[in-house]
């Protein structure tokens, strides 16, 4: 456990680090591109290089914003168990309950994994936190808004989107009904049951402090919601802000310095586009709110199964959300998911568009 927080913390500051090398990087084109032409720093493809980074990171922005902060209010206010109520027994019924709690919580990729955790603890069925996973960070309000509003002059883009990745999700959750009977969960019981009895008796405890000054303790707590809202919301943005500002500057780099000339031979011929783009999802762990705007930029290059594959594997598998299924699920459970997913997707993303 400890030496999995302290591997966590590693990933972070590397990943801090690169996001903070990006700015000092495009501070510095700012600063001397506008030395006398001739010179490297003025030319015309670190210009467009500029334009295209600030254009992403300006027309994703207010969509992480909104996302932060309506995240926040969720964990703070909703618990675990209001969720869990909601669950039916029935495989089919609880996957469908999944997707409807996508589209109530939008919860973000980033933030997804550790919240499935504690349900799962709590008994929400695998085969239901599977279908969460992969389709929460996709059929939402937000995302389907930012969709929208990327691919204002093909519209049909973000229903196809949000179709396709309910399909997969159900099929996916019904295969884990099926194969998996195990538990998934990296963590033991044991330690689940320390950390269940170390809240309990916390809350145990806190509930005699209300006991004894109710008056005071209320207006305390709730400051103390509001500054854990404001905190969660600052953390979240930050977090998401850091993966936008890698992937805009990668997508900047790629779409200055590479041809669509090159990239179409890259993704020539049938299904090589799927998997190209596919392949730059994953790796660009791109937030779910701002990568159709990243999807759209590609609009002159590739054909929309293309990007639809971008738009609906990049939220449900990218290394950023692998690391953290890792760390929580079990190598063969993320192995299926996986696998399913990639399947699934690269085939779907074919057939819908035909």
């Amino acid at each position: 456990m400890e030496n999995t927080t302290m591997q966590r913390k590693a990933a972070s500051s590397r990943t801090n680090l690169f996001a903070a090398v990006s700015l000092l990087f495009i501070l510095g084109l700012y600063l001397f591109s506008s030395n006398a032409p001739g010179t490297w720093l003025a030319n015309p493809k670190l210009q467009l290089f500029k334009t295209l980074f600030i254009s992403i990171m300006l027309e994703a922005m207010p969509f992480i914003l909104v996302g932060v902060i309506i995240s926040a209010l969720l964990h703070v206010f909703v618990s675990d168990a209001m969720i869990r109520r909601f669950i039916p027994s029935n495989p089919v019924l609880g996957i469908l309950t999944a997707t409807v709690l996508g589209i109530i919580f939008p919860i973000c990729e980033c933030g997804i994994v550790p919240a499935i955790r504690k349900l799962i603890r709590r008994g929400m069925p695998t085969h239901v936190a599977t279908a969460f996973i992969l389709v929460g960070p996709i059929i939402n309000p937000i995302v389907f808004w930012s969709t929208f509003t990327a691919f204002r002059s093909h519209p049909e883009m973000a229903y196809m989107r949000m179709g396709l990745a309910f399909a997969i999700a159900l099929i996916v959750g019904l295969i884990v009904y099926r194969v998996v009977r195990f538990d998934p969960l990296r963590e033991t019981t044991a330690a689940a049951n320390v950390h269940t009895h170390a809240y309990i008796h916390h809350h145990h405890h806190d509930d005699q402090h209300r006991h004894d000054d109710n008056h005071e303790h209320s207006h305390a707590h709730r400051s103390g919601k509001i500054a854990e809202v404001m905190g969660h919301a600052v953390s979240e943005f930050f977090d998401m802000g850091k993966f936008l500002l890698i992937g805009a500057l990668l997508v900047g780099l790629l779409q200055t310095f590479v041809s669509n000339t090159e990239l179409m031979a890259l993704g020539h011929g049938a299904g090589s586009s799927n998997a190209l783009m596919m392949a730059l999802g994953f790796m660009l762990s791109l937030c779910s709110t701002s990568d159709a705007f990243v999807a759209q930029s590609f609009l002159t290059t590739f054909d929309k199964g293309a990007l639809l594959a971008f738009m609906v594997f990049g939220p449900m598998l990218n290394l950023k959300s692998l690391l953290m299924m890792l760390a929580v699920f079990k190598t063969k459970f993320v192995l299926l998911v996986g696998v399913c997913v990639t399947v699934l997707v690269y085939v779907g993303s074919l057939l819908i568009m035909n």
